[in-house]
Formats: structure tokens, C-alpha cells, sequence
């Protein structure tokens, strides 16, 4: 395992749409195991390829130290409920700042794991949370892309601050 760069906010990876998997190779199970390594150290709860600078779908959560690594390899939203739940939110290319974000309550995806078999899970509370936030950034939307405009101007300059001080 290695810790790979965090691409950082603003860089314009952090915009674009990720590319499918495709065939899960030995290079593809390497990287999520940097996902994992690179996740722990940052510290976060999720992470993708492109917070790393590569353009595939690939999400890593582990939502407790300790806990399980769960992978999703080239994951789709299949449905979302229509009921909402408020979540502080933040993301490893920008730390240092978070802000409650709104959300659908319950999610459910489809995937392949590393093993190359399609699954589909249902999930709620961080999990949800978790899925929906990543594939947003597999999908070229960044997390405060889901704030108002003041919110986001907000977190924008508190982050910048933070990064003028350090």
C-alpha cells in the first residue's frame, strides 16, 4: 500500500466525470488499496480515484477505524428516497472545512466489487450519505456544488484562510 497526493480544491479534476472501471485489474485492486491507506491518513470516511488525480469509479468507505473497507467499483444510484436528512459534510481535497448539506435519506446502488461480482445495496443514515457524496464526486460534483451560493462562498473563503495560515 501507498499513500498517493490528495488533489486539492480548486483543482479542476475535482470537476470532471470519472470513467468506468472496466475490467477490475491488479492495478485497480492496488489502487483501492492506496484509496484506503490514503483515506486513513488524510483523515476521512470515503474517497474516490479522482481525489487522487484518476479519473475511474472507484469509491473506498470505511466508516469507523477499524471497521470495514467497503469498495464500489463503477457504482450507479438506482433509486433515492424522496424523504431528506441533514448531514455535515466535508471532503478530504478541501479539509479543514465542513457544512450541513441536505440529502435523500436512503439510497440504494449498484456496483461490482473488487471480486468482479455486481451487487446492490440499500443504505441509510452515514452510509447513504457516504454513497451519495462519493458518486457526486464520480460524477464531477464537487460537495459544496450542493450549498446555496452564500454557503458556498462561505466554506470557499474559510478554506482559504485556512490555507493562507498553514
Amino acid at each position: 500500500m501507498a499513500l498517493r497526493q490528495i488533489v486539492r480544491y480548486p483543482d479542476p479534476r475535482l470537476r470532471q466525470k470519472a470513467e468506468s472501471v472496466g475490467d477490475i485489474s491488479d492495478e485497480i485492486r492496488v489502487l483501492a488499496r492506496d484509496l484506503e491507506e490514503t483515506m486513513a491518513a488524510a483523515p476521512g470516511i470515503g474517497i474516490t480515484a479522482p481525489h487522487v488525480g484518476i479519473l475511474k469509479r472507484l469509491v473506498a468507505i470505511k466508516l469507523e477505524p477499524g471497521g470495514p473497507l467497503q469498495v464500489y467499483v463503477d457504482p450507479v444510484i438506482v433509486w433515492i428516497s424522496p424523504e431528506v436528512a441533514r448531514h455535515t459534510e466535508g471532503s478530504v481535497s478541501m479539509p479543514g472545512v465542513t457544512e450541513e448539506i441536505e440529502r435523500s435519506a436512503r439510497v440504494r446502488v449498484r456496483y461490482r466489487g473488487l471480486d468482479g461480482v455486481e451487487r446492490e445495496e440499500e443504505a441509510d443514515g452515514l452510509l447513504a450519505v457516504c454513497l451519495l457524496h462519493e458518486i457526486d464526486q464520480l460524477d464531477g460534483v464537487f460537495w459544496i456544488d450542493r450549498l446555496s451560493r452564500l454557503k458556498r462562498e462561505r466554506v470557499i473563503k474559510r478554506f482559504e484562510k485556512l490555507q493562507r495560515s498553514r
